[in-house]
């Protein structure tokens, strides 16, 4: 399967045969980066919002997935936990976990603390972490994106919305995560082909170009 990273928390996930899904697509006049414009048979919101919620633009979608649940769409299997941040009772946002042919991808959306047990155990196993690093603005901060990967132990870790020249949000470089975690030559590719017998035996943080 494939993985392609839009900007900010948006992503596309596809392989062959089985359903295309993209993830938080945003309204690019707030985000900064070229709007998202594909066709895609699914599309995930963990927060609602023009950072994270904005279908406009996106083509053939069949279904907006929002809210906490299990979903089997098009050979993919998608499960979404509900997150809430008891010190913002009214941040409410969902981690959507997807299942690509024995590939699970967790993507994070606006997470802004580390999970209690019984949320860890709604995600479960994750192969693949897609983690908001920026702080600040959303999102969390390097440190906490470090303790929530300890507890997750994905094979790979992409970072996103963190801060990049195409956006003017007020997010923490990527260079502080990378500190943080103690990686000093992270793997960058434009878009990650990943498979079963492909997963390292060790974390790898995989540093995704935006495709703009």
């Amino acid at each position: 399967m494939e993985i392609l990273w839009y900007g900010h928390y948006c992503f596309r996930l596809s392989q062959r045969g089985l359903a295309t899904v993209v993830a938080d697509p945003f309204d690019a006049n707030v985000v900064g980066y070229k709007p998202v414009k594909t066709r895609t048979d699914v599309v995930t919101v963990s927060r609602p919002g023009p950072e994270q919620g904005h279908v406009k633009g996106l083509r053939g979608v069949k279904k907006v997935l929002d809210a906490p649940g299990e979903y089997e769409i098009g050979g993919v299997f998608i499960t979404g936990v509900q997150l809430q941040d008891p010190d913002a009772p009214q941040a409410r946002g969902v981690t959507f976990v997807f299942e690509y042919d024995g590939v699970t991808i967790a993507h994070l959306g606006g997470l802004r603390r580390v999970p209690t047990q019984k949320e860890m155990e709604g995600i479960g196993p994750v192969d693949v972490a897609l983690v908001p690093v920026g702080g600040q603005h959303n999102g969390l901060t390097p440190a906490k994106a470090v303790d929530v990967l300890s507890l997750l132990e994905p094979s790979i870790i992409i970072p996103m919305a963190y801060k990049t020249s195409h956006t003017p949000l007020p997010l923490t470089p990527l260079a502080r995560f990378l500190k943080a975690m103690g990686e000093s030559s992270p793997r960058k590719v434009e878009v990650l082909k990943v498979s079963r017998s492909s997963l390292p035996s060790e974390p790898q943080v995989v540093i995704l170009e935006p495709h703009v």
